[in-house]
């Protein structure tokens, strides 16, 4: 496994190499076609994502609108973690906007490392703070925007 590809997801961007390889050790590959579903809003959230080559778009289906597309995720990019840590479901879908070739962690293993290495666990869940905040912002920024747009 190459862990350089693990070292640009923002959730593994802390660890040492190390630790990047028991990473390594849980990933399977996945391989999508262009406009395959990766998974669909409310699916089980079992697993979480890493684009090892392609695109991913990351969508909602708008009621009387179609698809509203939120994000194109290029290679690097990590997706789906959210439901893996809350245990919740999907809260968008995910399709492959190329052909693309995808690094898959299940929950289960996932949980079981992290349960097993401590530090590491503190270094990932870090990580995800500071992402999951800079989503936050982001999408405060984003209303704040829609806000004073609507307004005039």
């Amino acid at each position: 496994m190459d862990t350089a590809l693990l070292k640009q997801a923002a959730i593994f961007a802390d660890l040492e190499d190390a630790e990047l390889d028991r990473i390594g050790e849980l990933c399977k590959e996945q391989r999508f076609k262009s406009g395959q579903t990766i998974f669909k809003e409310g699916a089980p959230g079992n697993r979480l994502f890493i684009i090892a080559a392609g695109e991913v778009r990351v969508s909602r289906q708008v009621p009387g609108s179609g698809e509203e597309a939120l994000a194109v995720l290029k290679q690097g990019a990590c997706f789906g973690e959210m439901a893996v840590f809350d245990r919740s479901e999907r809260s968008t879908d995910a399709i492959a906007n190329t052909d693309s070739t995808l690094l898959t962690i299940e929950r289960s293993d996932f949980e079981i490392l992290l349960d097993f290495d401590r530090d590491l666990a503190f270094k990932v869940l870090w990580s995800v703070v500071r992402l999951l905040s800079q989503r936050l912002r982001t999408t405060n920024e984003n209303l704040r925007s829609f806000l004073a747009m609507s307004m005039f």
